[in-house]
């Protein structure tokens, strides 16, 4: 079985195709494992389409299986465009929603599904919106140092949402977010940046473009347009990976 390992931003994915659709919770536990499997955010599983260039399988490191990524769309786009599975330009399902995404050598540009405004809240001491950017998030607008694992996972079981700090400083966004599904804080999330732009834009913030920096301090660029957002950033293939097995139910 023939995997390959990618890196968006700081996260981190297992990546293959097949033409079969099938459950895959139990593969992406161990492909993801970071003890005893590859070791990643997430399993991307990619699929031929009669519509689309492809549809995508996406699940977490816990085995859920996530309507959206942000990060994990311009990985598979990456790794369709470069093993000829799509043009550099192309679109996708997941679902979520269709996704559409250019490749430029390794600058890869998606645009999100529609986003959602959800509500506002006050709660643990804590004042916080909630965007739907594919998936659901907590955005806390203050200094990203108080950002608070034991709070977030409270937030993030309380609320069945992804958990962001969010500060703008000096003209950039940073962020810190905690993932449901990988239940801690990763080093990046596309889609919790993009729900943290929404909110310092609601705070009038910043405008229709920034620079933002998640944990691994790796540059991306959120743009809106058309009130479609686009998540604009390096993709990088880490290694191919052939596993012992003869096929993949040999993980399952």
């Amino acid at each position: 079985m023939v995997v390959n390992k990618y890196n968006a931003s700081g996260n981190d994915f297992v990546i293959f195709h097949t033409f079969k659709k099938i459950n895959r919770s139990n593969l992406a536990k161990a492909l993801c494992d970071r003890f005893k499997g590859m070791g990643a955010d997430g399993l991307i599983v990619i699929l031929p389409h009669d519509k689309y260039d492809f549809e995508w399988q996406f699940y977490n490191s816990d085995g859920s299986e996530a309507e959206m990524c942000g990060n994990g769309s311009r990985a598979a786009a990456h790794y369709a465009y470069y093993n000829n599975l799509a043009d550099n330009k192309m679109r996708f399902l997941t679902l979520a929603g269709v996704i559409e995404a250019q490749v430029e050598g390794n600058i890869v540009k998606t645009q999100l599904s529609p986003y959602k405004f959800i509500e506002r809240y006050e709660d643990f001491g804590k004042k916080f919106t909630i965007y739907d950017t594919g998936v659901p998030h907590i955005v806390i607008l203050e200094n990203i140092n108080n950002f608070d694992k034991n709070l977030a996972r409270k937030l993030r079981e309380k609320y069945n949402a992804n958990v962001n700090w969010a500060e703008v400083r000096d003209n950039k966004l940073f962020v810190r977010t905690y993932e449901r599904g990988v239940e801690d804080e990763t080093l990046a999330c596309g889609t919790g940046m993009c729900a943290s732009f929404l909110v310092a834009r609601d705070n009038n913030l910043i405008k229709d473009s920034i620079k933002v920096y998640p944990k691994s301090r790796e540059e991306l660029e959120i743009i809106i347009n058309n009130d479609r957002l686009y998540l604009k950033g390096k993709v990088r293939h880490t290694y191919t990976s052939i596993l012992e097995g003869k096929n993949e139910r040999d993980f399952m």
